[in-house]
């Protein structure tokens, strides 16, 4: 498939534009690839993105060259969580996966000035995809009862609880050594 087929939800279209706004891009190489995408992009609405294209939050299995095959979840880089989980867009194979359908392959120079081709073999995980999912089986409805309700109560904090009592020198506080 040609690497000219980018399709993207309307919120990872913003991201790409936020970053191409906000990054610093200290090699070169990420900015014309961010820019590549948004050209070529079809943009669609998350509730009309195929299942088999790679989106933001997407787990993915993919392969560099001949290479063997990894698994992530492509991710905004603003992710916290285990090493070699996430792939964040703000790396080149990361930026290069967004918008990919399974089977498609995209060529990129990497840091080193080498040509590497990445080729998404399969989306494992989708949010749009899981959503739609749940929505076709009334789960969505579900999932919202069980939510606690947050409620805003008038006068909820009592003012003279919340006040501290000072002496000389600070707080009337003994501090832990008082237990």
């Amino acid at each position: 498939m040609s690497n000219d087929n980018i399709i993207l939800t309307t919120k990872d279209f913003t991201i790409l534009e936020v970053l191409r706004d906000r990054h610093h891009d200290q090699t070169g190489l990420l900015m014309p690839l961010i820019r590549n995408k948004m050209e070529k992009a079809i943009v669609v609405f998350r509730e009309d993105l195929p299942g088999d294209i790679a989106s933001i939050n997407s787990r993915v299995r993919f392969r560099v060259a001949a290479g063997e095959s990894d698994t992530r979840v492509i991710s905004t880089g603003q992710t916290h969580g285990p090493v070699g989980m996430f792939l964040p867009i703000t790396t080149l194979r990361g930026l290069a996966l967004l918008g990919l359908r399974e089977g498609q392959a995209m060529s990129l120079v990497n840091m080193n000035g080498v040509t590497e081709k990445i080729v998404l073999e399969k989306v494992e995980y989708q949010p749009e995809a899981s959503r739609r999912e749940r929505e076709a089986l009334g789960q969505e409805e579900l999932t919202a009862e069980r939510k606690p309700m947050l409620r805003v109560i008038s006068g909820g904090l009592d003012r003279h609880r919340c006040m501290s009592s000072f002496v000389a020198g600070g707080f009337d506080d003994p501090g832990p050594s008082a237990a």
